[in-house]
């Protein structure tokens, strides 16, 4: 399979992006590219590779659920980038 400038301008319009027409051949070779390496992986024998249901190995060791004590009012705020004494500082978002 291989994608065309046609494919690409397609795909362009759909996520409604405006490319230029270097930006088009450039992403038509870097989607072929990828293509082309699925391909090479899709030729690897993995009859003998058993499925994973985590991507976790079973013997990681995770740490027990206990309550530990809450931070304190002021190690909150310490690496807080903008704080008054009792609050977190953010930029207004609405207007």
């Amino acid at each position: 399979m291989s994608v065309t400038k046609d494919d690409v301008a397609y795909i362009a319009n759909l996520a409604r992006l405006t490319l230029a027409d270097d930006e088009i051949e450039r992403y038509r070779n870097d989607m072929n590219r990828i293509l082309a390496y699925m391909d090479q992986l899709n030729q690897v024998d993995t009859s003998a590779v058993e499925p994973l249901t985590h991507v976790y190995a079973p013997e990681t060791v995770w740490r027990r659920d206990e309550a530990q004590p809450p931070l304190s009012h002021e190690d909150a705020l310490k690496n807080a980038p903008d704080a008054d004494s009792d609050y977190f500082r953010v930029p207004k978002v609405i207007e």
